[in-house]
């Protein structure tokens, strides 16, 4: 599920300080293109917070709706209003490492051909499961 969010950008002395108002989100960058990886990286991050905690992610604000001049870092600097794309499935699907158990029931004899062939059979299965989920896209 992939969303754009405004975000709010100030250039100040030493680095690029970020607000993303959807999210109440505050972070920064050592520049620009270090400033939206890190808005993006937050966005994404509490996305897939709000999925866990069976919460809605807020729908992006209008654009025309965003008035930098209201907002945290107003006085640091030079501030202007972009726009963030996240793409909330692929984001978990890079940085979500934790692994869950599933029991899975099979044929002794092809329990055995799998150990014989040290195949290894959640491997196998993962896979299996990426093509699958691949072709219902």
């Amino acid at each position: 599920m992939k969303k754009v969010y405004p975000v709010i950008f100030t250039q100040s002395n030493h680095d690029v300080l970020v607000e993303v108002p959807d999210f109440d989100i505050l972070t920064q960058g050592s520049d620009l293109a270090n400033a939206i990886d890190m808005a993006r990286d937050a966005i994404g991050l509490k996305g897939i917070v709000l999925e866990d905690e069976k919460s809605i992610i807020p729908e992006p604000s209008d654009l025309k709706d965003i008035n930098s001049k209201k907002f945290t870092f107003e006085e640091n600097g030079l501030t202007f209003v972009s726009m963030v794309d996240v793409d909330f499935t692929e984001y978990r699907r890079r940085n979500e490492t934790k692994t869950v158990r599933r029991n899975v029931t099979l044929p002794n004899w092809l329990n055995q051909e799998a150990d014989r062939a040290k195949i290894n059979v959640s491997k196998v299965l993962r896979d299996a499961l990426l093509l699958k989920l691949e072709e219902l896209k």
